[in-house]
């Protein structure tokens, strides 16, 4: 039990300090301080700094994006469904101020951390691949680099000073949507 409120002292002391602070200048020792834990406290429950935001991201964001997810895994979809699930919460989380600090935080994370430890369903690759290639004839190679190619794109424009507008997040939809359909690769590709 103490080992829960610890970790909730924690994620919550990170979120607070994160507001004014850019990811690049957290630290371990303030997070600590803040939630009134032990300094060794952040490495015993999220083993570091990064494993602490990574968390701290999948538990605030995780939930939003979960139920629209959920909802289409389990049936034949489109790809332009499979998109819509992915924006209409950051169309929502864009107008809450303290949850669109949140999107500009995964956005940057992402951006400047290659392979991320994610343990929720909805932030691991295999799972939005197996959604393309039911949605799709693409083969999992192609389905893994096309999600690569998207996200990259989605978390630029997450990673903006500003959170994106209807306008973009519409454009974002139509674009991605064009991206993940597009024509097969050839058998030939090395890759």
């Amino acid at each position: 039990m103490a080992t829960d409120v610890t970790r909730t002292r924690l994620l919550d002391a990170a979120e607070r300090i994160l507001v004014d602070t850019p990811y690049e200048q957290l630290r371990v020792r303030a997070v600590c301080t803040e939630a009134g834990v032990n300094p060794a406290a952040v490495h015993y429950h999220f083993g570091s700094r990064e494993g602490l935001v990574t968390t701290l991201l999948q538990d605030r964001l995780g939930p939003v994006w979960a139920e629209p997810l959920d909802d289409i895994s389990d049936r034949d979809t489109s790809v332009r469904e499979i998109v819509d699930a992915i924006l209409e919460p950051i169309g929502r989380l864009a107008s809450e101020p303290e949850l669109a600090q949140h999107l500009r935080l995964l956005g940057r994370f992402v951006m400047t951390h290659g392979e991320l430890d994610w343990t929720g369903t909805w932030f691991r690759t295999q799972a939005w691949v197996a959604l393309l290639t039911r949605a799709i004839d693409v083969d999992e190679a192609t389905a893994r680099r096309r999600w690569r190619f998207t996200f990259t794109v989605l978390m630029t424009e997450l990673s903006a000073p500003s959170t994106p507008s209807p306008a973009t997040i519409a454009a974002l939809a139509d674009f991605l949507t064009a991206g993940l359909t597009g024509p097969s690769p050839s058998r030939k590709d090395p890759r």
